[in-house]
């Protein structure tokens, strides 16, 4: 641990490190917020027929039907949207989650 120094001294400089660190924390967030609006995750049904694209921050985009898909039927249709939906939602959310890991990597805060 930084400034294992004795009495109060010792102390303010830990508080004063804490302190930088939240800063950089707050600072890099920031960036990372606008990377991840920034970003095309790309998710597609199973066969490929349908891609559903959104946002780092899970915010949709755009959805791709190849006419096969609208051959289909509605139901069906309506199945490869929901698995592309799912597989956009969870490849944005591992996303994110491994941009803030590599953002907090190293400051050992408590929860993260």
């Amino acid at each position: 641990m930084v400034g294992k120094g004795f009495g109060p001294l010792g102390k303010m400089k830990e508080l004063a490190e804490a302190f930088k660190k939240a800063q950089e924390v707050q600072q890099g967030a920031q960036k990372l917020q606008a990377e991840l609006e920034q970003m095309e995750i790309e998710g597609q049904s199973d066969d490929g027929l349908v891609k559903v694209v959104m946002s780092g921050n899970q915010e949709p985009r755009r959805v791709e039907i190849s006419p096969d898909a609208v051959a289909k039927g509605a139901e069906a249709l309506s199945e490869l949207v929901t698995v592309a939906m799912q597989d956009a939602y969870i490849k944005s959310t591992e996303t994110m989650r491994s941009r803030m890991e590599e953002l907090t990597n190293g400051l050992n805060l408590p929860g993260m």
